[in-house]
């Protein structure tokens, strides 16, 4: 436990988030990117408890991932889980930091609360039109996940640029890292709302994908991961990109 990787760029702490932010300094990073477990993929508790190789995977998938930690929360617990770790990094946010946090339909509704008890200002949502959402026969295709965005105080854009508010980036799982990493694309669009040269926070690193896009835009990351297996996978993947 501690921090394993520290290039200049990225530093990376294998640990608890909760923990591993309350030893970070305030006021030090100029936006928070991150994709925490979603502890969703099924209606019920023990649908929730199942191995996240159970729920978010097809049966016969080739490619098999370490397991995700942390994934297994009734509703209550993924709130309060929420609250503890966003009121951390809501500290350790500079004033007008802006925070976007992944999550899915099931639990869009918490995250918005968890991102108001937390502190922030909640602005709005953002959505990930990832291009290969199941099938549901006289439904909607669940093609999307969302991104609940807000900012510490008042926001300071950093860019000229009106952003959209849909990302379209195909979901590619031979080259993620994780079992539900994010397209690295998508990562680099995000990065638009930190400062250049800023330093991102994303206290939940997966394989790395958040720190990988801060670097090759020029930004700094903080990240930390509760895996020792992701950890190390993040780890390898920055000193192959170093």
């Amino acid at each position: 436990m501690g921090k394993v990787y520290d290039d200049g760029t990225i530093t990376l702490y294998q640990g608890d988030a909760w923990q591993v932010l309350q030893t970070l300094p305030d006021n030090t990073v100029d936006g928070i990117i991150t994709d925490t477990p979603y502890s969703s993929g099924a209606v019920t508790i023990a649908g929730k408890q199942a191995p996240p190789s159970v729920k978010y995977q097809n049966t016969g998938t080739v490619k098999q991932y370490p397991e995700m930690l942390g994934d297994g929360k009734d509703q209550r617990g993924f709130l309060a889980c929420a609250v503890m770790w966003l009121s951390e990094a809501w500290r350790v946010a500079r004033n007008g930091a802006q925070v976007l946090v992944f999550t899915d339909w099931r639990q869009l509704p918490t995250v918005t609360d968890a991102l108001q008890a937390a502190g922030f200002f909640w602005r709005g949502i953002v959505i990930w039109n990832k291009r290969c959402g199941r099938p549901v026969l006289g439904e909607f295709r669940r093609d999307c996940e969302f991104i609940v965005y807000g900012s510490k105080g008042r926001y300071k854009p950093f860019t000229r640029r009106c952003l959209p508010c849909i990302y379209s980036h195909a979901a590619n799982p031979a080259k993620r890292l994780h079992i539900s990493g994010k397209p690295l694309p998508l990562l680099i669009d995000l990065m638009e709302i930190v400062a250049p040269g800023g330093t991102v926070l994303d206290p939940f690193a997966g394989g790395g994908t958040t720190a990988q896009a801060a670097k090759e835009t020029g930004r700094k990351c903080i990240t930390i991961e509760l895996s020792a297996e992701y950890a190390e996978i993040a780890t390898n993947s920055f000193i192959k990109s170093a």
